[in-house]
Formats: C-alpha cells, structure tokens, sequence
C-alpha cells in the first residue's frame, strides 16, 4: 500500500512583513491540513510556525538600488539555493511573498519547471511600471492581492488575481489595553509618548534613526516631560539600536516583540513609510512619515514612481492625511514641528485620527491569512480554476 506524501508548500518571504505574512498564511494552513509541510526562504516568524528555513532572509533584507548592488552576491546566493530546492524537491506550490524582483525570477525558474506559483502582495504596479502586469501574469498562476483597488489591474489584462483582504488587519491588535501597557512599560499616564519607529532593516535604522533622535532632542527642549518609545524589530540587532541611542541625551525606552501595545500607547509617531504605516493608522494614532533613500535610487525613484505619495495610508485615502518628509526633507526641524503640531493643536490631531479612522474602515474586516490559506488550498486541488473571485471569497 503506497503511503500518503503530504503536501509541500515552499515559502519565499526576503522581508520581515513577509516573513510575518507568510508565518500567518502557514499556521491557517495547518488548521485545513495538519500534516502540510513548508519549507523556504524567510525569518524567525516563519520558522516559529513550523517552517523549515532553508536560507535566512535577513541576510538580504535590503532596498534601493545601491543596498542590492552591494548585497547582490549574497541575493545571487540565495536565489541559486532556492531554485535548487525546486529543482530536487518538486514542492506542490511556490508562495512568493513580497520581495518583487527576487520573487519575479523565482516564479519564472519554478513556472519553467511544472511548479505552481501563487504570489501574495502585488508590485505596487499602481505606482510605478504598469506594464509589469503582463509580465507577471507570465510567470504565475494566481496573484493575492492586498488592496481591494488593486484586482482591476489584472483584470484588465485577464491576469488571475484574488483580493484576500490586508493581513495587517488581523494582527494589529495590541495584547494589553492601553492603561495596562502604561505600566508595563514604566510611562507616566499624565506625560505625552511619542513613538520612534525608524524601519525594520538595517540601512533604515543607519539612515532615519539619528534623525528622529535629533528631532526627539528638539521637542524635548519645547515640550519638556515627553516621554519617547521605540519597538524593536525581530530583524534588527539590540547592538545596532544601542549605538545610536547611546550618542542621544534623549532617554528611549526599547520594548521587544510588542509593538501594537507599545503603538497604543503613543500620541504621536515619527515612522518610516511601509507595513508600519498602514498598522500605526489601524490603531488610529497620529504620525509623520519620514525616508530617505540613496542618492542613486531617490532619483531613479523620482523618474520612475508616478504616485504622489509614499505612505499607504495617504494612497488608501487617495489624498493627503499624513505630512511626508522625504529624503532632503526628512530633517529633525520638520518631524519636530509636526509632531509639535499634533500635540499642542487637537483640533489638527482629531481631524488626522478621523482621517485614519476612514482608511481602517477602506480596509475592511480582514481575514487575509485565512483566505490566502484557502486559495492555496484551491489552487492545489485545482478547484480555484473552476470559482470567479467572487464565489470563492464572500
């Protein structure tokens, strides 16, 4: 009698969202299938959920394109190690998660190999490069959307494509209520906290961090009493945090593995764009976003970017509700004033909480992990071919 082989989903996340998304989607997938084996490329998420990593993602968790240049023999590394795993392992289905231009010649090596390939979070094709469109729908089977706006895309260019909802809806959700985190984190309840979130990836930190120090400084000395918190990301070093906070005369409070209770707890944001943006407007709490790029990619960026904005809340809302302080701009003068402004004028920091409320209400009931667990499903026993995008999510 010949055994049963559980299935075999391979993983490709290179970012810390991804790693959290695709870590989401295998859990759900466990509950429908219990013996389903993942395997791939990705971080501590996805290795806590039970999948074998194969090739640690935080080596070339990087962007822009000096930072690839300078990591491209290492990303070279990794894609050779992931298309080897397709070559002898013949897992049922590639899930590509973010990560575009790794992700892009993964699927096309995997589609030339007989393997299925779902890709979860769209290229913001919507900003830059339309035409990629066609040339994605080349070299997968199933695009998963993340913004309901996004499937018209595809569509038009007969791509498959499902909207599964965003993930960040599901997971923001802080484990204290906000008195409870207070203590926790040793704030006083009577002084404002301003959060610190200068990205997940290393290049970030190096970049935004002193920044935000330097405006954390500015507002100290106009506001005194400000009590400033930064949530540490799983991808990035105590020892890199600690080099930069050492130099500051500002006091920061580094909390772990917490960042919606620490978000919560904050009556201000200074941010770098990204996932951290859309989950800081899910908690409604007032921000400014603020990034610099390298020379190089800021004007390739410039040339090649057709969108007005760079934090998704703005692009949810179609318009501007978060002050953007880009490369020249991002300076500690500017965060500094903004986050000023927000605390001393109400009448300002309800106008951008109401604003954040619409964006949270654009986003919908999420269910995204769940649904991106079903499709996959579907798509290995076949049955996605046979149900419109609407029969399959209700």
């Amino acid at each position: 009698m010949s055994q049963h082989k559980p299935l075999t989903i391979l993983f490709s996340a290179g970012e810390s969202s991804g790693d959290r998304h695709a870590a989401n989607m295998f859990l759900e997938l466990k509950k429908h299938q219990p013996d389903i084996k993942g395997i791939g490329m990705g971080g501590s998420k996805m290795a806590e959920a039970g999948i074998d990593i194969r090739y640690d993602s935080s080596n070339i968790a990087v962007i822009g394109v000096v930072e690839v240049i300078r990591h491209y023999r290492e990303i070279r590394r990794a894609l050779k190690l992931m298309q080897e795993i397709i070559e002898t392992e013949r897992p049922d289905l590639l899930v590509c998660v973010d990560y575009k231009e790794f992700n892009f010649k993964l699927a096309k090596f995997a589609k030339q190999c007989g393997i299925k390939v779902l890709f979860y979070v769209s290229p913001q094709v919507w900003a830059w490069r339309p035409g990629r469109v066609k040339k994605y729908g080349e070299v997968i089977d199933m695009m998963a959307v993340i913004f309901p706006f996004e499937t018209a895309y595809y569509d038009a260019e007969n791509v498959p494509v499902r909207y599964v909802g965003h993930p960040s809806v599901d997971k923001v959700h802080p484990q204290y209520n906000k008195a409870e985190a207070m203590r926790r984190f040793e704030m006083d309840e009577k002084q404002p906290v301003i959060g610190l979130l200068p990205g997940s990836r290393a290049n970030e930190i190096k970049r935004m961090l002193p920044v935000m120090l330097k405006a954390a400084e500015r507002l100290q000395l106009s506001l005194p009493g400000l009590q400033f918190i930064l949530p540490q990301a799983d991808s990035i070093s105590g020892e890199l945090l600690e080099g930069y906070l050492r130099q500051s005369p500002v006091k920061v409070t580094v909390v772990k593995n917490q960042p919606y209770d620490v978000i919560q707890c904050c009556d201000a944001v200074m941010t770098t764009s990204g996932t951290a943006t859309l989950e800081i407007a899910l908690l409604t709490v007032p921000m400014v976003i603020a990034y610099k790029l390298s020379p190089l990619t800021y004007r390739l960026g410039r040339w090649l970017v057709n969108t007005p904005f760079i934090g998704l809340p703005n692009i949810v809302a179609g318009r501007s509700i978060i002050k953007e302080f880009i490369q020249q701009e991002a300076t500690a003068e500017n965060l500094a004033a903004e986050i000023n402004r927000i605390l001393t004028n109400e009448i300002y920091a309800n106008e951008m909480r109401e604003n954040l409320s619409r964006v949270k209400e654009q986003l919908g009931h999420g269910g995204g992990s769940k649904n991106m667990a079903e499709l996959a499903l579907a798509m290995l026993s076949g049955e996605v071919l046979l149900k419109t995008r609407n029969q399959l999510f209700k």
